[in-house]
């Protein structure tokens, strides 16, 4: 049951990414060896060379490295799958849960992950029902006010200038996961960016529920490795909050 439930978040998910909904039909279990990672959305995309083939294969962002085996359960075969943020269209591609992922679901998709040697990342948000999802995508929350004040989106797109410099912003919590590496992170949206640029992560170590509305002031920082599969082009580092 757990399983069926992750599998239908990622494909409602990638669906309103995608703008609609295409047809499937199960291909159940697909191994392969992983030739390419692709991170986007809180996803990976993986092209694999299976016995069948190269192919590619969507799942709940995981640690999963070029080179790696691995196994897709209740996996669904999708035909000309468009990601907008990946400006790509997919002749065909396999949505699933990945096996060995702690409860199907990764640490930073919303669930609980595990990190290379099997050290679990950390007890983590439950998963987020459909009707939720719809209200975060309709979020709007307005402007921090401030001299260094900025939008999810401004952040994003000014992320170069704006780099090792404080600044603040204002949106709401659609993702929360507690103690992994000895932070908390949370991904803030306020309603303005497009997919791919309408989210900004933060590492803090204040607490926090999805769902509520914060003001974070941290500093921006680029092209950050924090190992096992975990690399981000911005985020915000050292947040505090206020509600």
């Amino acid at each position: 049951m757990r399983a069926l439930l992750s599998i239908g978040l990622l494909l409602v998910t990638c669906f309103a990414f995608a703008g609609e909904i295409p047809s499937g039909e199960s291909a159940g279990v697909v191994s392969g060896v992983v030739l390419e990672v692709k991170e986007e959305g809180g996803f990976a995309y993986l092209r694999l060379r299976t016995a069948e083939g190269e192919m590619w294969a969507a799942v709940l962002s995981a640690p999963v490295k070029k080179g790696a085996a691995v196994t897709i359960e209740n996996a669904i075969l999708m035909k000309n799958f468009a990601s907008k943020g990946l400006h790509k269209t997919f002749p065909s591609i396999i949505f699933g849960t990945l096996r060995g992922a702690q409860s199907d679901i990764p640490a930073d998709a919303g669930g609980a992950g595990t990190a290379a040697g099997g050290r679990a990342f950390g007890t983590l948000m439950p998963i987020v029902p459909v009707q939720k999802l719809e209200s975060i995508k309709s979020v709007r929350v307005p402007k921090a006010q401030g001299a260094n004040a900025y939008t999810v989106a401004e952040i994003n797109q000014k992320a170069l200038t704006l780099k090792d410099k404080t600044v603040t912003v204002r949106g709401k919590v659609v993702k929360y996961n507690a103690g992994i590496m000895g932070k908390n992170w949370l991904h803030l949206q306020d309603g303005t960016g497009l997919a791919g640029g309408d989210d900004i992560l933060v590492t803090t170590q204040d607490e926090c529920r999805v769902g509520e509305v914060v003001t974070v002031r941290g500093v921006v920082r680029n092209d950050r490795d924090f190992g096992a599969g975990y690399a981000y082009a911005v985020l915000l580092e050292e947040g505090s909050l206020k509600r």
